[in-house]
């Protein structure tokens, strides 16, 4: 993966639109000491050059009536191409999964689900999940609580020589 070249501004701006992406251009450029359409031309190059992939907004699943997260192993029959783009297809058009992992070790992904109650799970895992052709093995686990949740990635400090 190539390092990507940004100045401690650039970390500025980035840091503060993931800790608040509604801040106006006017407040972001004050708080990174820019006038605003320097600040405006930064945030720009940031969106073209693709480090800024997307701006969205962050629901509380509980208040959505969403109170049951659930992390899904799925072991396949055979790791091939076919069978892995088939499932990857039929998992991205349940709008239940929020994350999808192919991963190494004793299973071949790691999905998180959110669902209203027990019923719904069992409704997505029997009508849904089951349904894929190549599965093997299901292991879920449900999260008992939170301890911490965030989206904000933890961007390196510049330091420059003077």
């Amino acid at each position: 993966m190539p390092d990507i070249d940004l100045d401690a501004t650039d970390i500025k701006i980035l840091n503060l639109l993931q800790e608040d992406a509604k801040l106006t251009n006017v407040e972001l450029a004050s708080r990174v000491n820019l006038s605003p359409s320097p600040c405006l031309a930064r945030v720009r190059a940031l969106e073209q050059r693709g480090i800024v992939s997307r701006y969205v907004t962050l629901l509380d699943p509980l208040k959505v009536g969403l109170g049951i997260s659930v992390f899904v192993q799925i072991g396949m029959e055979r790791q091939v191409e076919r069978n892995l783009e088939d499932f990857q297809a039929a998992i991205a058009s349940y709008p239940e999964v929020m994350e999808c992992y192919l991963m190494t070790g004793d299973f071949d992904y790691l999905i998180r689900v959110v669902v209203k109650d027990m019923p719904a799970l069992e409704r997505f895992i029997v009508d849904k999940l089951t349904k894929i052709p190549g599965i093997s093995n299901i292991k879920s686990s449900l999260a008992l609580k939170q301890v911490k949740y965030k989206t904000a990635l933890p961007l390196p400090e510049k330091r420059f020589a003077r």
